[in-house]
Parts: structure tokens; C-alpha cells; sequence
């Protein structure tokens, strides 16, 4: 197991009510309903916040990967991240694929920061090993 030395940041929340219920952050910057996937609730779910999250950090590890090749990072670039909630033998598990846009990349530089970020977000590499997930790079 990996071991931070230094925390450069503490996300915080509270949740009430698990998947019916709300959560909120300390600084109330986040406050939001929750409702079960699929379901007509008002609120969003864990798999779409864990979703959001390792997209935006995922598209962060390829701006450090870009720089650190000396390429620009297209100012359009998206993750479309899909989480899936199922079930198999021995309960409940997810899956998740990263459907990336590098609009004006050559395909190869494309693979390459995508393999780079794959490898260094931190949300790929606590799902590592864990999780089926796949890359997906679109054109």
C-alpha cells in the first residue's frame, strides 16, 4: 500500500441517510440530496460523484503529463466517465470506463497521455486492480 508524506488537501463530508438521504461538505461548498441510482429522487448519486471526480482528476494528470512533454493540452479536452453499479458473484461491484476527447491530438500523443494519467491520477490507481475499467479515446 502507497503511504502519503504530505496531505496537500482533506476532503470533507458528512452524509445522512446513505443513498436516500444528503450529504454535505464542512465549508458548505457542497450540499446536496442523494437519491438511489435510476431512481426519480431529486438528488445525485455516489457512482455520479465518484464519476465526476476521477474525470476532473483525470483530466488534471493529463495536463501534468502534456507539460511535462512539452505539449499543449487542448483547451476542449473532456472525460466522459461512466460508472457502472452491479452485481456478480459475491455482491455488489463497480466498473467504470473513461471515454476521453483530445480534439487535434495525433491518435499515438492521445494514447500516450492517457496511458501517463491512467498511471498517475490518484483515483486510477486506488481503483487499480480493484475495478474493471477501460480507456477510450475518441476521436
Amino acid at each position: 500500500m502507497s503511504r502519503i508524506d504530505t496531505v496537500l488537501y482533506t476532503g470533507r463530508t458528512e452524509t445522512h441517510g446513505g443513498r436516500d438521504g444528503s450529504a454535505r461538505s464542512d465549508d458548505g461548498r457542497l450540499d446536496l440530496k442523494l437519491s438511489p441510482p435510476g431512481s426519480r429522487g431529486e438528488g445525485t448519486n455516489p457512482e455520479q460523484l465518484f464519476a465526476a471526480g476521477w474525470s476532473a482528476c483525470f483530466i488534471g494528470a493529463m495536463g501534468h503529463a502534456a507539460r511535462a512533454r512539452g505539449l499543449a493540452l487542448p483547451k476542449d479536452v473532456s472525460v466522459a466517465a461512466e460508472v457502472d453499479l452491479g452485481t456478480g458473484e459475491g455482491g455488489y461491484f463497480l466498473q467504470a470506463r473513461l471515454n476521453v476527447r483530445l480534439p487535434g491530438l495525433e491518435a499515438a500523443q492521445a494514447r500516450e497521455l492517457v496511458d501517463a494519467a491512467h498511471a498517475t491520477c490518484p483515483y486510477s490507481k486506488a481503483t487499480r486492480g480493484n475495478i474493471d475499467v477501460t480507456l477510450n479515446i475518441a476521436d
